[in-house]
């Protein structure tokens, strides 16, 4: 009975520290599901602002160059919109993978970027100047729309990788701490940023 009492106060100790670790476990995960989820609403944020910024570039071109674009950018428009697109990325009924219509639309950017007009100013060819300050003005947004949405991407992936790191610890999994949350998965489009673009 002795002995019992001499290593009560140890396992309750242990009992202790074990309860503040999975305490703290939970909390850390929760704040990383919640960092993820806020993630993946500035990525969509910035998704639908590069698509807006590209249907505005497709006004602005021949409409040879700007009508594939003025589609993508639709089509970029309807799956950043639909709440069918899941945060996985995969099918959700009709609507495709918002990683393929978003791939699809830096592709058509990248065509009609080429296709663009450089107009010859006094300052020498290739230089905007004052030739056609709204499509400069559109250029320029659009490669700051296109740079976010590289930043917001990589964001989410950070925290989704961070996450994962998480739940996949032996103790997170035994003791379930995760629940119901579904697990997150990372974000993979071509993203890519067309050259010649302004800065």
């Amino acid at each position: 009975m002795g002995d019992v009492g001499a290593w009560l106060p140890f396992f309750l100790a242990l009992l202790l520290v074990l309860g503040w670790y999975l305490s703290y476990s939970a909390a850390r995960l929760d704040r990383l599901h919640h960092r993820v989820e806020s993630a993946r609403a500035a990525l969509d944020t910035q998704l639908v602002r590069r698509a807006a910024a590209a249907a505005e570039l497709a006004g602005l071109l021949p409409l040879a160059a700007g009508r594939p674009l003025a589609e993508a950018a639709a089509a970029a428009l309807k799956a950043g919109l639909s709440e069918s697109v899941p945060a996985d990325g995969r099918p959700g009924g009709p609507t495709p993978p918002l990683s393929e219509v978003e791939s699809e639309l830096t592709r058509a950017l990248h065509r009609a970027v080429v296709a663009v007009p450089r107009p010859v100013s006094d300052s020498g060819p290739g230089d905007f100047g004052s030739a056609d300050a709204e499509l400069m003005a559109t250029l320029r947004s659009l490669n700051r729309s296109c740079e976010r949405v590289q930043l917001a991407r990589r964001f989410h992936n950070d925290a989704v990788a961070q996450s994962l790191r998480m739940r996949a610890k032996r103790i997170i999994r035994w003791t379930r701490l995760a629940g119901h949350a579904p697990e997150p998965r990372m974000i993979d489009l071509d993203d890519r940023t067309p050259p010649g673009l302004l800065p």
